[in-house]
């Protein structure tokens, strides 16, 4: 593909409660709101994490979105880079009342992860690696 290249852009999840949701990702986990509005007939709103951003969108007419009652096909979960004192950062969100369904552990020599429970049923995996 010449002169073309990727950089990613944003994950759009699906909330019941979309409001409730975007709140959890800018206080639990730091993000900016940074819009706000309607879209296909459902509230979308928009949490920036430096050059990534996280959609939220409530559900939209003539759609029926559904729980998740275990591992799905498709999309698992997305991750952050934690830069910094990464046990520091955990132990902050678990203050914040953030449950972990994987607590900090290594995973190899340079690579220390965690996985959260975000709203409607999205996992967030933190992970910091050693240079």
């Amino acid at each position: 593909m010449p002169n073309a290249s990727l950089s990613f852009d944003h994950v759009h999840v699906i909330a019941k409660d979309p409001d409730a949701a975007a709140g959890w990702y800018v206080d639990k986990l730091g993000g900016e709101l940074v819009k706000s509005g309607t879209a296909k007939g459902a509230p979308q709103i928009y949490v920036s994490f430096g050059g990534a951003m996280i959609i939220v969108r409530g559900q939209r007419p003539g759609e029926l979105a559904h729980d998740k009652s275990n591992l799905e096909w498709g999309a698992d979960h997305f991750g952050f880079q934690v830069k910094g004192d990464f046990d520091g950062f955990c132990t902050g969100l678990k203050a914040k009342g953030v449950a972990f369904s994987l607590e900090p552990t290594d995973i190899n020599p340079t690579t220390r992860i965690a996985f959260v429970d975000a709203p409607d049923g999205v996992s967030v995996e933190l992970l910091s690696r050693k240079a």
